[in-house]
């Protein structure tokens, strides 16, 4: 007698959790408590970055190797150069925020190659590969072009003129990748104030993992 209602109880109780794990299948994914998604701009159309809603979602493949050899891909550290402020999830969101509502002062980078890029990117970022600001890879004239055009520097007798630069936003891969330190290495050498430079150090590693939307780069 003992051990049927104990096997009832236990039957009973497998399915009571499968329902309660079936109901947490189907909940809501927010980015923060109060904050269900964020609408900025992509390509000049609205476009709105939410998680992913399935509750049985997994990492994209692309970003689930855990020992890419090192070097190259060696572990960034917490802070790049002194100034340069490393930031997370809700300050990207908050800088692609602004800028989608007008202010023209901000730029969100995605520092990768476009072979990367077009995997996915944050959606509201420009494609500005490391290569184009390392002084090895590319001509004084281009790098300069890329400072005028993108960054809204001047470039002056003796350098650039900074006063009117942009914040730049600045991510790659992730804490294993260094096109973003690249880019921001280069740009510090070249006088780019560090106070204007952001690093989103956890880059498209902890977007994906986070389950936050992307869009293919072109």
């Amino acid at each position: 007698m003992i051990k049927a209602i104990t096997t009832s109880l236990i039957g009973a109780s497998l399915v009571f959790s499968a329902n309660a794990f079936a109901k947490d299948e189907n909940k809501p994914v927010g980015i923060t408590a109060d904050m269900f998604s964020v609408t900025v701009k992509h390509g000049g159309k609205d476009f709105e970055i939410k998680r992913n809603q399935d509750n049985k979602n997994t990492v994209n493949p692309a970003f689930a190797k855990t020992s890419r050899p090192c070097p190259v891909f060696c572990i960034q550290p917490a802070v790049l150069a002194p100034g340069v402020e490393t930031i997370a999830e809700l300050e990207v969101l908050d800088y692609l925020k602004k800028m989608s509502d007008g202010d023209d002062s901000i730029l969100v980078v995605d520092s990768r190659t476009p072979d990367w890029v077009e995997k996915g990117t944050i959606p509201g970022a420009i494609n500005i590969p490391w290569t184009k600001l390392n002084s090895a890879k590319a001509d004084p004239i281009s790098i300069g072009n890329v400072m005028e055009e993108n960054f809204n520097v001047v470039e002056v007798a003796d350098g650039y003129d900074y006063s009117k630069a942009k914040t730049l936003v600045m991510f790659c891969n992730g804490m294993w990748c260094g096109q973003s330190p690249n880019n921001i290495k280069s740009l510090l050498g070249m006088g780019y104030p560090a106070e204007k430079i952001k690093w989103y150090r956890g880059g498209m590693q902890d977007w994906e993992i986070l389950g936050l939307a992307t869009v293919k780069g072109k």
